[in-house]
């Protein structure tokens, strides 16, 4: 048994996959042991948790969710505040944190490098999962957090590699040695990352009282959900040249599945997640590079959905229509 407990960042930008490749380890981690998972999503609805709790019955797994982007702010607070109750509640055997696709791992790092948590943790590999297919979008290979991902990574994913073409692996090699990135690069596809990989030495170490870049994020702590009499809540983000607009449902609400598959297919957005209760069920979507995926739920406390991306009038109808195919039970 380690002495401080084993901690891993797994990053990576918007939509590349990281909350599958989480719900892998977790599915596949040794029986005997407490994993602890901290999840921070850009949007101000927090839907991860509730997936990885719905998609991981097993025992000894305890999440915790920080919203909002607010562990990227350079204070750390709600961060530090979330961390110190996972590590007090679960007594992790290992630690696994999901940075927001849009927030500075640098900062993430920084926190876990304070001193209140020497003795407590070690930080081990960190993972940068990567969709090279995206390499030719300058929307991602400008924009800094993107980089910043790839440049604090022990280890390099190429994921989803059973849809790329056979010159893929090299263009990620090219361009990371154009960005004088030496790192190790391996490839899966479906989240199945390999264990082994986390245990891989941490080599990235922020010089003392080094200046990290500012996420503009909300900084605010959570709250449990009041409905108003509508019913619903609207909550909206912005940072990093995005936008988020979330809402949550009361469990009354009941969607009408016949008509929301199409709705959210039509949908124009980086990224679109959602649990909702349907007329046919509980049922979770995903929406990335114009895919949507559907996957059955057990349960959910109520219905959540969240939209990402850089021009939010493509989704301004969004609101008028989900009440449209609902029903109020």
């Amino acid at each position: 048994m380690f002495s401080q407990i084993p901690t891993n960042i797994i990053t990576g930008f918007l939509g590349v996959g990281k909350t599958t490749a989480i719900q892998y380890l977790l599915a596949n981690k040794p029986e005997n042991e407490r994993w602890a998972v901290l999840v921070n999503e850009f949007g101000e609805v927090g839907i991860d948790a509730g997936l990885m709790n719905n998609e991981s019955e097993v025992p000894g797994v305890f999440i915790k969710e920080v919203p909002g982007g607010c562990m990227c702010c350079t204070a750390g607070v709600p961060m530090q505040i979330a961390l110190n109750q996972l590590i007090r509640q679960a007594r992790p055997d290992r630690l696994l944190i999901e940075p927001t696709g849009l927030g500075h791992p640098k900062e993430v790092i920084a926190t876990l490098q304070q001193p209140e948590y020497s003795g407590v943790l070690e930080l081990f590999c960190t993972i940068t999962l990567v969709d090279v297919r995206k390499l030719s979008d300058n929307r991602y290979t400008s924009h800094e957090t993107f980089n910043q991902q790839l440049q604090v990574a022990d280890l390099v994913v190429a994921h989803k590699t059973d849809l790329y073409t056979a010159n893929a692996i090299p263009e990620l090699e090219n361009y990371l040695s154009d960005h004088s990135i030496s790192t190790q690069i391996k490839s899966c596809s479906n989240g199945q990352l390999e264990l082994s990989w986390l245990d891989l030495p941490s080599g990235f170490k922020l010089p003392i009282n080094a200046e990290v870049s500012v996420s503009h994020f909300h900084d605010h702590p959570l709250e449990s959900e009041v409905f108003p009499e509508s019913g619903f809540l609207r909550k909206d983000n912005r940072g990093e040249g995005y936008y988020s607009s979330g809402w949550v449902f009361s469990p009354e609400f009941e969607f009408n599945y016949a008509e929301l598959e199409p709705l959210l297919m039509g949908i124009e957005a980086e990224r679109l997640k959602a649990v909702l209760i349907t007329d046919e069920g509980i049922f979770a979507f995903n929406l990335a590079d114009s895919v949507l995926k559907v996957q059955a739920l057990d349960e959910v406390m109520d219905s959540r959905i969240e939209v990402i991306g850089q021009e939010p009038q493509h989704w301004s109808f969004l609101e008028s229509k989900l009440l449209e195919i609902s029903i109020r039970l």
